[in-house]
């Protein structure tokens, strides 16, 4: 217990927040698309399970990571448009189709995990990416460990906040985006394609979902377990309405989470003497009291969850 109290400590479990943090982030960015043009999107564990096993076909097969990660684009992808023809086209249910796709891909990713590499005893491991120390940076007291000795996948994670937050505020797309969210009625009126929009996002959803998948399977282990994203995909869409449908308030929420996962896993290894499940609970827990409303009010976008019927 006493190693708790260490610098030593603190610098690992802010390190693995960082790290553990990025499946979240990746995965609820691409929700705040789907969400912004209006489409709920509770499929995003799904488009990550789908993903963590794509990413680990691709990287079986051809030995590389990278393409293990167009794998995992393909497998989200494919989810997305699954869920996108279901809501935009079909009006269906949005929350329905959510709960369809999260279903689909537990049997599916079983089934296809079977068919290729049968029943085994051992976990099939593949080619993943290593840490990536930033030279110089590295050496930093402190901030070395915890920033910049992480895999590139967490560098390109968290590159990817400003540049969505550039692309929603400060692009016309962006507008448009938003627009199809709050005033389907009106986008259409002025010729935005209301359906191509929430089509894009739905499809950018699952992109970013594929990769956070990846990422468990191909960034923080080198294989693929039966449901193994374990409710990360829930605690992104946690995370967009945490964060308030917008970048830097999902990456806080993020952040909040991946501490909470962190300390869990580092709390179980310290000796306390409390049952460990007690502890498996607390990313949950937190999750739980974030939906509760302790974040205080949220407004989300005006037309999410509704059906847009072009007369």
């Amino acid at each position: 217990m006493e190693h708790i109290l260490t610098i030593g400590f603190l610098i690992t479990l802010l390190a693995a927040t960082i790290r553990l943090s990025v499946p979240i982030l990746l995965a609820a960015l691409g929700g705040m698309f789907s969400e912004r043009s209006g489409v709920i999107n509770i499929g995003l564990e799904g488009m990550m399970l789908t993903g963590a096993l794509f990413g680990v076909i691709g990287s079986y097969m051809t030995g590389s990571p990278w393409i293990g990660i167009g794998f995992a684009i393909v497998g989200g992808m494919l989810l997305a448009l699954i869920h996108a023809y279901m809501t935009v086209s079909l009006g269906v249910d949005h929350v329905v189709t959510g709960i369809a796709v999260n279903i689909l891909s537990v049997g599916l990713t079983s089934f296809i995990f079977r068919a290729k590499f049968g029943i085994t005893t051992t976990p099939v491991t593949v080619n993943a990416f290593k840490p990536l120390a930033l030279p110089v940076l590295k050496d930093l007291p402190v901030l070395g460990p915890i920033f910049f000795q992480q895999n590139i996948l967490v560098y390109l994670a968290f590159l990817l906040v400003p540049i969505v937050s550039i692309i929603l505020y400060r692009t016309s797309w962006g507008l448009t985006i938003r627009t199809v969210g709050e005033h389907p009625k009106a986008a259409d009126t002025v010729g935005i394609n209301v359906i191509k929009i929430r089509y894009l996002c739905v499809l950018i959803s699952g992109v970013l979902a594929g990769v956070a998948g990846a990422f468990l399977s191909l960034g923080q282990f080198n294989m693929f377990v039966d449901n193994m994203v374990s409710g990360r995909g829930f605690i992104a869409v946690a995370a967009v309405i945490f964060g308030k449908w917008k970048p830097l308030g999902i990456l806080a929420a993020s952040l909040v989470f991946g501490l909470a996962d962190a300390l869990q896993i580092r709390l179980q290894a310290a000796g306390t003497g409390i049952p460990y499940q007690w502890f498996l609970m607390l990313p949950y827990l937190v999750t739980v009291l974030a939906m509760s409303g302790l974040v205080g009010k949220t407004t989300a976008p005006a037309a999410l969850g509704k059906v847009y019927e072009k007369n």
